[in-house]
């Protein structure tokens, strides 16, 4: 029996590595590629949507690993391994050239960190998966455990336009028209709406409450 549990624990604990890992991965790979404005079907859309919407799903399944309060220190660990990434950028950014190397500008012109886009980003990021968390508890808690996938379909439809919300306009409002800035809204929650279908099954990838 103590066996059988020690296999189930490790089980748990690896794929908690994982989720965690690809987690992490996601909101740094999302921070990136925001920097990107593309035009996509008639759409203004930051490049980051296509892979921001799947940190809503991978955080539901640290929710249902390893609990609310390590969902929540997640969220903020993250946060901050975005605020240290966008600074590293900085700093290298900084760093005088060899005199060889041609790619300053470019370097300097796609990674050196647009400040107002990198808090707002944070700021959205933390508000979206801090009320994800909290809308993803009270339905475990509260209404039922069955269901899984309507529970990350609830926590998503909330989270989702929140963090479109508050990206969007802290980081482009004043700066882009705002008929564009709304098209980049409206792109981001089809987008990530569309994304969270698609991830909706991998919640059932992972055993927990």
């Amino acid at each position: 029996m103590a066996g059988v549990q020690g296999v189930e624990k490790s089980a748990v604990a690896r794929a908690a590595v994982l989720v965690v890992a690809a987690y992490v991965a996601a909101q740094m790979l999302a921070d990136i590629g925001s920097l990107k404005i593309a035009w996509v079907a008639g759409f203004s859309i930051d490049g980051g949507t296509f892979i921001y919407p799947f940190t809503f799903t991978l955080r539901d399944m640290v929710h249902k690993l390893l609990g609310r309060a390590a969902a929540r220190t997640l969220v903020i660990a993250a946060a901050a391994i975005n605020l240290v990434m966008a600074g590293f950028f900085a700093l290298v950014s900084a760093l005088p050239p060899d005199p060889t190397w041609p790619l300053q500008d470019a370097f300097v012109g796609v990674l050196a960190p647009v400040w107002r886009i990198v808090i707002a980003s944070i700021v959205a990021e933390v508000l979206s998966e801090l009320l994800d968390t909290e809308v993803y508890h009270l339905w475990v808690t509260r209404i039922t455990r069955r269901y899984q996938w309507a529970r990350v379909l609830v926590s998503n439809s909330l989270s989702v336009p929140l963090d479109s919300l508050v990206f969007c306009w802290a980081a482009f409002g004043g700066v882009l028209p705002g008929a564009v800035v709304w098209s980049i809204f409206w792109a981001n929650v089809f987008v990530k709406g569309l994304t969270t279908l698609v991830g909706l099954p991998a919640i059932y990838l992972v055993k927990g409450e």
